[in-house]
């Protein structure tokens, strides 16, 4: 989903309907940063989709006095299904709900193994699932994960009636911010879900995620100590050259930006900074992910594909290929230059209509960010080799000129307590979840990674990036991502055994 950079460059990340694309989801040009992938393309698929169904909810699930609805998405299929075998739901996250995922990925492996009934629930204000007739910073009080979960229960209770499943065990799936919201279902909905699949998630909010970037430099040192090295040159370089007139049109030229260096303007500069981090933070956090089978691209873009140009000293300097590194980004999403413009980003997040781009999740998901999660990815960490360019008031700026200038850091941060307060953060009390995380990707580091004395599971796996587990199974998966699918398969035939 779920889940992540709040600026030009990304909107976390965090992670998606099952596309796990923290997610991120900020879409530049369909460029993947740190969050959601961008919307999958058209595939080819022997299997036929399932088409919209729709489930009336409530506007506010805690107000009984406000008698408004609306009409919310969700997939259904039960082509494995076979009387009194499990019911599996995948929870939508920061995008639209895509339909692929109900005829692809490992959960459809573990329907055919055990029989399970699949449905998809699109969170709301994403995708086709519109509570509101705008997108309005007082419509958007009713975004929140809190609504998310009860929708979940409304509609759990319907599907029970409308397909007769009365005595069934469900089992919620989801992967980084609707992954947290498996967990969280299991947490809060404990009569309704039995066991709960809460791959990838972030389940720390917290104001300043500069940990993010740590564990960015710790993946590319995989490589060895090389890569960071060179980009810490090219970061020092480029710090050099954007203080002088001929330096700034030099940064222009190398790096195809759209427009000339203001540095008066400290939003643009650090929108450029945050961009060409972003270039390496976007790759890490979905290292060999197989979103292929999605239609996603840049999937031939990994560790070894960055830091073989960083560490390939005939191609020029650091700062020359670092260059190199955005111009293949570049041509990759099809971008004709890089856009660094802050004002015109916080216009384009600023509409409200639901045929605008910002629609597609990136107002959304940053005003869930600004008042409950944070999860902004900063370059606070001392040290990192990306510079100190994007601090946090980059971010926190942004809520403010976004939503309003009451959307500060202390609102942001009272919002983040009560999240943490509400569902425990890393210390939440709840059996039979599953917690998958992988060792590359940046948001473990927000996740849990040890078991529960009540019979929760984490499974760290060596060498995988964000929501890894999740995507079809593929002959090249490392020994530690087939496993992790095997224990995941284990657990959800212990959960669903007759009770004695």
């Amino acid at each position: 989903m779920l889940l992540t950079k709040i600026d030009t460059a990304v909107f976390v990340t965090v992670l998606l309907v099952a596309k796990c694309t923290a997610t991120i989801p900020h879409f530049l040009h369909g460029r993947p940063k740190n969050g959601m992938l961008g919307k999958p393309k058209a595939r080819d698929t022997t299997a036929p989709l399932p088409q919209d169904q729709w489930f009336e909810q409530k506007v506010d699930n805690f107000n009984d006095a406000n008698t408004k609805t609306w009409q919310q998405r969700y997939f259904v299929n039960d082509q494995f299904y076979k009387e009194g075998g499990p019911i599996f739901i995948m929870l939508g996250g920061e995008g639209p709900l895509a339909p692929i995922w109900m005829v692809e990925g490992a959960w459809i492996n573990y329907a055919k193994t055990f029989n399970a009934m699949l449905f998809s629930i699109e969170h709301r204000f994403y995708g086709k699932s519109h509570p509101t007739m705008d997108m309005s910073t007082e419509n958007l009080q009713y975004l929140s994960s809190e609504q998310a979960l009860a929708d979940t229960g409304n509609f759990i209770q319907y599907a029970k009636q409308k397909y007769g499943l009365y005595d069934n065990k469900w089992i919620s799936f989801g992967g980084s911010y609707s992954g947290s919201l498996s967990a969280w279902l299991r947490l809060k909905y404990p009569h309704l879900i039995y066991g709960a699949v809460a791959t990838s998630a972030p389940l720390l909010a917290l104001i300043d995620f500069k940990a993010y970037l740590g564990v960015t430099e710790a993946s590319l040192g995989t490589t060895g100590p090389a890569c960071n090295t060179e980009i810490s040159k090219a970061t020092t370089a480029v710090e050099s050259l954007i203080t002088t007139d001929s330096g700034r049109m030099k940064l222009k030229t190398m790096f195809n930006l759209c427009e000339d260096i203001n540095p008066a303007n400290i939003y643009d500069v650090a929108n450029f900074y945050s961009l060409l981090a972003g270039n390496f933070e976007g790759v890490v956090q979905y290292n060999r992910d197989n979103r292929d089978f999605e239609g996603g691209v840049g999937g031939n873009i990994t560790i070894d594909t960055l830091c073989g140009v960083m560490n390939d000293t005939s191609r020029g300097s650091a700062i020359e290929r670092y260059a190199v590194i955005n111009s293949m980004m570049l041509s990759t999403y099809d971008e004709k230059c890089l856009d660094i413009n802050y004002n015109s980003m916080i216009d384009d997040l600023k509409k409200t209509d639901w045929n605008s781009s910002a629609a597609e999740g990136g107002r959304q998901w940053l005003y869930q960010t600004c008042t409950e999660f944070g999860f902004f990815q900063t370059s606070d960490l001392e040290d990192q080799p990306f510079g100190h360019g994007f601090p946090l008031n980059f971010s926190v700026q942004q809520c403010m000129d976004i939503y309003g200038s009451q959307f500060n850091a202390d609102l942001i941060t009272k919002g983040i307590n009560r999240t943490n307060t509400n569902y425990g953060a890393q210390n939440i009390k709840a059996s039979r979840i599953v917690f998958p995380n992988g060792s590359i990707d940046q948001w473990h580091a927000l996740g849990k990674l040890v078991d529960l004395p009540d019979g929760s599971v984490a499974i760290f796996i060596n060498g995988t990036a964000h929501c890894a587990n999740m995507y079809p199974p593929r002959p090249e998966d490392p020994e530690g991502l087939v496993q992790a699918r095997e224990i995941i398969k284990d657990l959800i035939g212990i959960w669903t055994l007759p009770l004695a």
